[in-house]
């Protein structure tokens, strides 16, 4: 597949947006680590389905169960496109980070989890109502592989939480091995697969994958859904108590339905299940391999360009490692991230983000913020303040990223540069 043909088509690909300079120009997207665009394969099936919309599960009425067909038939693709076991369990959510608080809620209180420094916030925060270890920095995959087993041999470990892809640096795991040492030890893997699964196949059952949660929203489909995907149907308390969970109510007592349903209170978001399956099912079609490869030599142009910028520090968490989806986080010596990023959008109409990422301890890490310094901006936040915190400019590629853009971005970076 050509580089410079983006494979799929996308909405809003053709908009341009005004400059300071009072020109219109193409927007160039290069934010799609945040949310994609909507493939029009994806909205050409919503807009046939939307006509035959309806409630879902106890509605008798054609429209309903057409609905219910459509709404369970894609729990069957979201299984599929993540290779996950027949007997797995599919439950819709509005997005990887309400999953996680799904699972975290549904496991025993004091699950024994551990976990990495690097982590999403998403996969951070929820753990720590149960007994949380968290592993130190790593410099590479091996050494990450080495003190995972280290910490599973020293203790009782419940869950492994780990991400699938770093949404600051673009690290793919090692997700099989670390599948394989978390069962060697009576553990369980969790992926956190927000960034992973637009940019690389997922087989849940090769990597020995217990949990993984994933969003539409970054699969190229609107409308805010996502997924949590388990092995086994899980148990245990749901996030959301209300109707369509339960089997029976009485005044002093709840029977809970099985999952899916136990975790799927109130009316679900059909028409995003429907977008959700409809972008797996296309993403599929294109090939999940041949758009690994794309972006593998888009990514390369994208960290040769950068690299070659004075004053540019592009970060990684782990330096020499090949296997990174198609994400780079930078700083440019005398520029503020959020002042560059602005500009770029501004006189250039290139769009990235800035900021921690929600990911501030790795941030924090990669820019080498003092302690003093970190301890100094948490307290003044404590008192109501507003200080300015570290950041950094993020650029992110995807189906609809051509060479143009790459060039596009790392011209007028230099430019900023030398200016």
């Amino acid at each position: 597949m050509s580089v410079l043909v983006p494979p799929a088509h996308l909405l809003g690909s053709e908009v341009e947006v005004p400059c300071a300079d009072g020109h219109l120009r193409r927007h160039v997207n290069l934010d799609y680590a945040a949310s994609t665009p909507v493939m029009s394969a994806v909205w050409d099936v919503v807009e046939a389905f939307v006509p035959w919309y309806s409630s879902v599960h106890r509605g008798t009425g054609a429209k309903s169960q057409v609905s219910t067909a459509a709404y369970e038939r894609s729990r069957e693709v979201v299984a599929h496109f993540v290779g996950a076991a027949e007997e797995s369990s599919v439950v819709f959510v509005r997005n990887t980070t309400e999953a996680i608080n799904l699972l975290s809620t549904a496991l025993p209180l004091g699950t024994r989890v551990l976990s990495t420094p690097v982590e999403h916030h998403a996969n951070m925060l929820p753990w720590r109502r149960h007994d949380l270890r968290t592993l130190p920095f790593t410099t590479s995959a091996d050494e990450l592989l080495e003190v995972t087993e280290r910490a599973l041999k020293a203790s009782r470990i419940d869950l492994l939480a780990v991400t699938g892809a770093s949404n600051v640096t673009g690290e793919v795991w090692p997700l099989e091995q670390l599948g394989r040492l978390a069962h060697a030890h009576g553990a369980q893997l969790f992926v956190d697969a927000a960034q992973l699964a637009p940019h690389r196949a997922i087989d849940m059952q090769a990597s020995h994958i217990d949990h993984l949660a994933l969003s539409g929203h970054k699969l190229y489909a609107p409308f805010g859904s996502g997924a949590l995907v388990s092995r086994a149907p899980l148990t245990g308390e749901p996030l959301l108590h209300g109707g369509g969970a339960i089997k029976l109510v009485t005044l002093d007592d709840v029977v809970w339905a099985e999952a899916p349903d136990r975790f799927e209170a109130g009316s679900p978001n059909v028409i995003g299940a429907v977008a959700f399956a409809a972008a797996c099912e296309a993403l599929e079609e294109i090939g999940m391999d041949a758009i690994a490869d794309r972006e593998r030599a888009l990514s390369a142009r994208l960290h040769a360009g950068l690299d070659g910028i004075d004053g540019l520090t592009r970060l990684a968490l782990w330096p020499v490692h090949d296997e990174r989806v198609g994400v780079a986080s930078f700083t440019l010596k005398g520029h503020k991230a959020e002042a560059l990023a602005a500009r770029l959008s501004d006189e250039y109409a290139i769009a990235v983000r800035h900021g921690c990422f929600c990911a501030h301890p790795l941030i924090t890490r990669l820019l080498q913020v003092p302690d003093a310094e970190s301890k100094r901006l948490q307290m003044a936040l404590r008192r109501g303040k507003e200080p300015e915190l570290p950041g950094a400019v993020r650029a992110s590629i995807g189906l609809g990223t051509t060479t143009q853009d790459i060039d596009a971005l790392t011209g007028a970076l230099a430019e900023i540069a030398g200016a």
